[in-house]
């Protein structure tokens, strides 16, 4: 007989989220608690007998009030009635408090509600977190991603022109180091020369990472290469200045602690890495929706040791680092501290491209010990691996043969503990035309394969997500695979690929559900990997259709009577456009055509 499951009751989830909440605690000037028999009009709202499961309702009814309703575990609360009845007790605070929070929560599954709109699933934590946590949600400000695509193009301009920086990677370094020395505390003010301002970048490097050498010297990549770039000694005033003042609005964005710096981040070095012409050193930059989307289909959680064994510029494992902060409630936590210092791995063998990994770590002041400058094709990257204990695995290895691409992919395999789960970005195909591809189902199991949209890269390649779990080998099982046509993006003029209609949030959670339940889309395909390793495209059914057959007839007949059919095409619609009288009968338009022309090959 089957083990009965057994369910906290909703006394024992609103005890527990007493705790987790903060509720319990005695604070000045705050109403705070839980309960079943405590009603509004007991907590200073006259005459309403409604009763809310727990409350924080500061006397100070600027800051924003949080109403909690739970559930016992056994309930369903993505039932409507259950969210009706939290954002029927926040209308009633809201009679006293411009910003409310309400909490939906059954001990396992969570819902936000600010000021009555469910906030998505993806922008707060799955974890119940302290209500401070909460509280912050209404400190956020908001994106303005066309300004930082706008600051992008404009700094990339002014570091060609007028500092005669002629390398794209050196351009990107420079602005990099820049924001980790505003980060630091750099002296870059306006009318300050251009000596001078590249000195204050310099010094202020070497000092921020003074104790940083003493665990990893590798960093001091970092300021030798920025030593090594090669630009003009400027004395355009004006370019300094605003090469000063761009760099400080993104480095206010990026050191706010109420949103996610590393979007900015993510947005500047895609954005920066559009003005190359082709793949540089192999690297292809992964686009920001698409690492997010990597991320939660393979539930990076608080808990895991991510590794990025290609890391470019640190994209995945900065945004790995933000989404798990996130559900460890936030980046002032002790929890927090411990996902910078010892659960994020990187590897880029690039030495450049390494100096601009550790800039992009340095600047969110994380993770930057963890990083090693090592070719991850060798046993020495293969032992580093190993010593890691890894989790999770998100990578977008360099796509050429040259580089190593799917010894890279095997070493990680190899060396990650089994049952680790692990996603590449590959070309579509990769798998099967390497003979390296069948290799590595004998150690690792490929689980799924999420064809990925074609213009993902610009560049031409079409590319699919590729999901491991190490350690298992594969055998007969079937490979689940699908394909996600459209991501929602367009092709702005001078800005690339950008979600300007909001399409891609509903996008991702469609094909979330349908990678986790692994059906509910018509692409969706089961592949038997003795017969291929990738999503196979159906084939279209051949269609003749009349309209096909009287023109392939039409054009016999001239060809046959020696007319031109282009140049009888263009003298007819001239004749149409320009020489023809038009009526109209009932539901019926008449074009005549005048005969008056004999030399006209039309009549």
């Amino acid at each position: 007989m089957a083990n009965k499951i057994i369910y906290r009751t909703e006394d024992e989830v609103r005890d527990s989220a007493k705790i987790q909440l903060g509720f319990d605690k005695i604070e000045a000037n705050v109403k705070q608690g839980t309960g079943q028999i405590t009603t509004f009009n007991q907590l200073g709202f006259k005459g309403v007998i409604d009763k809310p499961d727990g409350w924080y309702l500061p006397d100070d009814c600027s800051i924003p009030a949080i109403i909690l309703e739970t559930k016992s575990e056994a309930e369903d609360i993505s039932l409507q009635k259950w969210a009706d009845e939290l954002i029927k007790n926040c209308d009633i605070v809201s009679k006293k408090y411009k910003n409310t929070c309400g909490i939906l929560y059954n001990g396992i599954d969570i819902r936000v509600f600010k000021n009555g709109t469910e906030v998505c699933n993806t922008e707060i934590s799955n974890v119940l977190q302290n209500k401070s946590y909460y509280l912050a949600l209404f400190t956020q400000d908001n994106i303005d991603k066309q300004q930082i695509y706008n600051l992008t193009k404009r700094i990339n301009d002014c570091l060609h022109t007028e500092f005669g920086i002629k390398n794209l990677y050196h351009r990107m370094i420079f602005t990099a180091c820049a924001l980790v020395a505003k980060r630091y505390g750099a002296l870059l003010i306006e009318d300050m020369s251009f000596t001078l301002m590249k000195n204050s970048i310099l010094s202020t490097l070497s000092k921020s990472l003074e104790e940083s050498r003493k665990q990893n010297l590798k960093l001091d990549l970092l300021t030798e290469v920025y030593s090594e770039i090669k630009m003009n000694n400027t004395t355009n005033q004006d370019a300094i200045n605003n090469f000063i003042d761009w760099v400080s609005e993104i480095s206010d964005c990026v050191n706010s602690d109420h949103w996610n710096g590393e979007d900015v981040m993510g947005i500047f070095f895609n954005e920066f890495n559009r003005y190359k012409k082709k793949s540089e050193s192999g690297l292809w930059l992964t686009a920001n929706h698409i690492s997010s989307f990597m991320e939660r289909f393979i539930e990076v959680n608080q808990n895991d040791k991510g590794l990025d064994a290609a890391c470019g510029s640190g994209a995945f494992l900065v945004k790995a680092m933000c989404n798990m902060m996130k559900e460890a409630g936030g980046i002032n936590t002790k929890k927090a501290s411990k996902i910078k210092d010892s659960q994020l791995f990187g590897i880029e063998f690039d030495r450049e491209i390494f100096a601009l990994a550790c800039a992009n770590m340095l600047i969110h002041k994380d993770g930057k010990t963890n990083l090693e400058h090592l070719d991850s094709r060798t046993q020495e990257a293969c032992d580093w691996i190993k010593s890691k204990n890894i989790t999770k695995v998100l990578m977008n290895p360099p796509f050429e043969s040259k580089y190593g691409c799917l010894t890279i992919v095997e070493n990680v395999l190899k060396n990650v503990p089994r049952n680790t789960k692990c996603a590449f970005i590959l070309p579509d195909k990769k798998l099967e035309k390497d003979k390296k591809g069948k290799k590595l189902l004998k150690h690792s199991t490929l689980e799924k394969i999420i064809k990925l949209p074609e213009k993902v890269f610009s560049e031409g390649v079409t590319t699919s997500i590729f999901i491991f779990t190490a350690g298992i080998p594969q055998n007969d099982k079937e490979i689940f695979a699908c394909y996600i046509e459209d991501d929602g993006l367009e092709t702005v003029k001078n800005q690339g690929r950008q979600d300007i209609k909001d399409r891609w949030q509903s996008i991702e959670d469609k094909w979330i559900d349908v990678i986790r339940k692994q059906t509910g889309d018509d692409t969706v395909q089961w592949i038997k990997p003795s017969e291929h390793l990738s999503y196979q495209m159906p084939e279209k059914p051949f269609e003749i259709f009349e309209e096909d057959f009287t023109k392939t007839m039409m054009d016999y007949l001239m060809f046959k009577r020696g007319i031109d059919v282009k140049e009888f095409s263009d003298v007819l619609v001239k004749k149409v456009m320009y020489d023809s009288y038009i009526t109209s009968h009932n539901n019926n338009v008449v074009i005549s055509i005048s005969n008056e022309d004999k030399q006209d090959e039309t009549n």
